[in-house]
């Protein structure tokens, strides 16, 4: 079974910065696009960023284009994610997903990470 388990949530205020780290095994990591979601209080789970393999073709959700970036170590198997500029309404649980794009059709997702920006 995949296992992926994040990293890096935590308190922050306003325009401040975090960095999440999720941590694939159990996984042939290329096989995955691997990406970011999160899910706010009474909210649906919304993409932030998303990356098919390093150096790969990238996506972000339109709300954190521009202050969050997304990156990922293939030979780590580890895919981080550095938000900056952070706002309240980033306010969320993160999740790190794992897509498979080669050789079948799965979707993993981590436990989750709180992430909250308050002043």
């Amino acid at each position: 079974q995949v296992q992926l388990v994040e990293s890096g949530g935590g308190v922050v205020q306003p325009g401040g910065s975090l960095r999440l780290s999720c941590v694939g095994s159990r996984m042939t990591f290329t096989d995955y696009a691997m990406g970011w979601y999160r899910q706010a209080p009474g909210k649906q789970r919304e993409l932030v960023a998303e990356q098919i393999r390093d150096a790969g073709s990238i996506t972000y959700g339109d709300s954190v284009r521009g202050r969050f970036t997304i990156s990922r170590d293939d030979a780590r198997n580890t895919v981080l994610l550095q938000m900056n500029n952070l706002k309240p309404e980033d306010t969320a649980v993160y999740y790190c997903n794992a897509r498979q794009v080669l050789f079948g059709t799965r979707i993993y997702s981590g436990q989750g990470t709180q992430v909250t920006v308050s002043s």
